[in-house]
């Protein structure tokens, strides 16, 4: 069968090869690919910045965000032949550590975990794959390739989770107004899922786009372009960073209103010395009640949110997310950035 794959620490290695059928030790269940999303994750792998192949092996099937059909699994599992299907990404450490225990390996604390197409584990960028009931995840067929949208929006979902969680610490705590700084596609799913809990949202990106502009219309929230100085000194209960940009990282940090929340979603490669004023922000920050934490990856939990938010949104606006599709034989050219962007997939219908 055709797959995706890498071989990890070494750039520009990417390919389409002829490997064997998935080993029946990767799960019970049989699953067709139907589309594939890419992400900044898969770009650093490609780049060679991050990825581990599996035991004995040279090179990684390569791809997390997965959305597939049922081809075989065993009565009484939880998925039927059919099924469209999403697979999660982590799995646990083999200790466990306390909360890979608990099945939050999205919080593993030891760092043993195993990631699927990511660390030490082939991913879902094959044609077809095999996977424990227990990792997948079923999805609304009405959503049809828009669920390709399920892994990164239960990042989201975990976000809004902590998010909420941290804020529940005050009995008082009522948000109101959300700022996502970032208007990818974390940053849109961000947004509508503030939307979704009645906020008013505001987004602020870098440059503009008629696109994400009339997608965030639709939300009822409003676009900025412009830096976080000039938003008038806005100070949101909740403010997400999805951009990973090292410079709004630090303009957010101390922005929001006494008792907020900054929650920072997008990753940021080291190297970035800035200079801060830390007594401010520390002044601000202990005086407000305020707090800053960051998040990543996703337990079932987050994944079933995740499907309960895309089965409430609008069809044609999640849709319009998924802005260019690339064939299996020509899949690197996904990596390559557009202007007009927002999320790209592996087409392996």
């Amino acid at each position: 069968m055709r797959a995706l794959t890498i071989a990890p620490g070494v750039a520009d290695s990417a390919r389409v090869e002829d490997v064997p059928d998935p080993p029946a030790a990767d799960g019970a269940v049989l699953v067709r690919t139907l589309a594939l999303g890419v992400c900044g994750t898969d770009r650093e792998i490609v780049a060679g910045h991050y990825g581990w192949a599996p035991p004995g092996a040279q090179r990684l099937v390569i791809g997390h965000e997965s959305l597939g059909k049922v081809e075989e699994a065993p009565a009484g599992c939880g998925v039927e032949v059919g099924d469209m299907v999403v697979g999660i990404v982590r799995r646990p450490d083999p200790v466990p550590c306390p909360a890979c225990a608990v099945g939050e390996w999205d919080m593993c604390r030891n760092g043993r975990y195993t990631e699927r197409g990511i660390k030490e584990r082939n991913g879902f960028g094959s044609e077809f794959f095999r996977i424990e009931p227990v990792f997948l995840v079923k999805v609304d067929p009405a959503l049809g390739t828009a669920g390709v949208l399920l892994e990164p929006t239960s990042v989201v979902a975990k976000a809004w989770d902590h998010t909420e969680r941290i804020g529940n610490r005050s009995r008082s705590w009522q948000p109101k107004t959300l700022l996502v700084t970032g208007s990818g596609p974390v940053g849109l799913l961000a947004a509508l899922m503030g939307a979704q809990r009645g906020l008013d949202v505001h987004v602020l990106d870098h440059h503009d786009s008629l696109q994400k502009r009339r997608l965030l219309d639709a939300l009822g929230a409003t676009y900025h372009v412009e830096s976080l100085d000039n938003l008038n000194g806005f100070k949101p209960d909740i403010l997400m960073e999805c951009s990973g940009a090292p410079s709004v990282v630090r303009d957010v940090l101390g922005r929001t209103a006494a008792s907020g929340i900054v929650c920072l979603v997008g990753i940021t490669a080291p190297g970035h010395d800035f200079d801060i004023d830390i007594g401010a922000l520390n002044r601000t920050m202990v005086l407000d009640n305020n707090t800053v934490f960051g998040t990543v990856n996703a337990n079932r939990l987050h994944y079933e949110m995740a499907g309960e938010a895309l089965a409430r949104a609008d069809k044609a606006w999640l849709n319009s997310l998924i802005t260019r599709r690339e064939p299996v034989e020509q899949w690197t050219q996904s990596l390559e950035r557009q202007p007009d962007d927002i999320k790209v997939i592996v087409d392996f219908c």
